[in-house]
């Protein structure tokens, strides 16, 4: 789609500046352009029968209803729309409105701090795609199971662990790798996890799930350590059920040795929520774990609220930056200050530091620089079955070996 075939609105209560917007406008090549002074205006103009605006470039600091009430209004009526936000503000109150914004789950193209030029408005119109269906969804995403349907499936044996790489930013060396459960359902085809995570753990089931998964990759590690000499650990995620049964650590610490499996080449991945559930049972069975000699990783570092507290009283050995954070730092000061942050003191603790969530390749090049130690995402592989895993792991390290 071509810019002159592009809706836009222009929102910004004083004239002069919506004259010089709608000239820029223009002479990229927009024909279609409406405008509004205040965010009643413009709401009003978005919820009109017919409207179909593909993008809204507001300011923020208005009179009556200012940005942040119309960025409001925009996402609670899910209006298909692109924004670009462009105000006078301080560049961290921007960054704030921008994760406001995407909160309330309206797509936004970027923001511009004022005065606006026609390199910036460019370069962020150039990022709009038309709405449409999510590419990224495949046809079992909009599928919803009975309890009694997963439970079935977990006795029919048909979960098992898809394995997404872990690579070593300094080295490009695989060091493991990240078990994520899939449904193999015998007519839908691979369902991914949301269609059975929620209504396990809603019904008290997950720990069924926890088990098979983590049985399956005990058994894929072994294989590919002792068939092909693979130097690769697997993260395995643990849920709060299994943290509460205080037998959890013996239980995990048999399967592991029954394989003849050295236990460091187990992580147990724990999202905070999880370590503060039913505490005396969880810091029982994690300081067992780690004295058996497992590996405790907490996900999603920086989501939660008492992570520095997790790290002082719980002795992992890695923890996981949350994706939201990595997608801001190129982007957000605020957000790189506390990426680097988070990791000098992940070194100071002598606590290894994973990126999840690493989609593109400046994503991975700011990684590095700020010194992270391993990194995964769809950037260096989508999670896949073992088999690929083990294909996979053996073409990436002819590539990354010195000749």
């Amino acid at each position: 789609m071509g810019l002159s075939e592009l809706k836009f609105l222009a929102v910004e209560d004083h004239e002069f500046q919506r004259g010089m917007l709608l000239k820029m406008l223009a002479r990229l090549g927009a024909t279609q352009v409406s405008t509004a002074a205040d965010g009643y205006a413009a709401l009003e103009i978005v919820m009109s029968p017919g409207a179909s605006i593909d993008i809204i470039i507001s300011d923020l600091d208005m009179p009556g209803m200012d940005g942040l009430e119309f960025m409001r209004h925009v996402g609670e009526a899910r209006i298909p729309v692109s924004i670009i936000l462009a105000s006078a503000l301080e560049s961290v109150l921007l960054d704030s409105v921008e994760t406001m914004t995407r909160a309330y789950g309206v797509k936004i193209l970027g923001v511009i701090q004022k005065p606006i030029t026609s390199e910036k408005l460019a370069a962020l119109i150039k990022l709009h795609l038309p709405a449409q269906a999510n590419p990224n969804l495949t046809q079992t995403d909009a599928l919803s199971f009975t309890i009694e349907e997963i439970v079935q499936g977990i006795r029919n044996d048909e979960f098992e662990p898809f394995f997404q790489p872990k690579v070593e930013l300094a080295s490009r060396r695989i060091k493991g790798a990240e078990a994520l459960a899939r449904w193999r359902h015998p007519q839908k085809g691979i369902v991914a996890p949301y269609a059975f995570v929620g209504p396990l753990e809603d019904h008290n089931q997950i720990d069924k799930l926890t088990w098979l998964i983590l049985s399956k990759s005990v058994d894929f590690c072994c294989e590919w350590r002792t068939k092909s000499e693979l130097d690769v650990s697997v993260s395995v995620n643990v849920s709060a059920k299994s943290l509460a049964d205080v037998n959890f650590a013996d239980r995990v610490t048999e399967l592991v040795k029954c394989k003849s499996l050295d236990c460091r080449n187990i992580i147990l991945e724990v999202t905070e929520s999880a370590a503060t559930t039913d505490i005396g049972h969880s810091l029982e069975n994690l300081s067992r774990l780690r004295m058996k000699g497992f590996g405790l990783s907490i996900d999603d570092y920086g989501t939660g609220y008492s992570s520095l507290q997790q790290l002082a009283r719980i002795a992992f050995t890695e923890i996981k930056l949350d994706q939201s954070f990595i997608k801001s730092a190129t982007t957000q000061q605020a957000a790189r200050i506390i990426l680097e942050s988070s990791i000098d003191m992940a070194k100071k603790l002598g606590i290894v530091t994973v990126a999840e969530g690493i989609e593109i390749e400046k994503d991975w090049d700011l990684l590095r620089e700020l010194g992270c130690d391993l990194a995964q995402g769809y950037f260096i592989a989508r999670p896949m079955e073992h088999s690929a895993y083990h294909e996979w792991v053996l073409n990436w390290n002819r590539l990354v070996s010195p000749s």
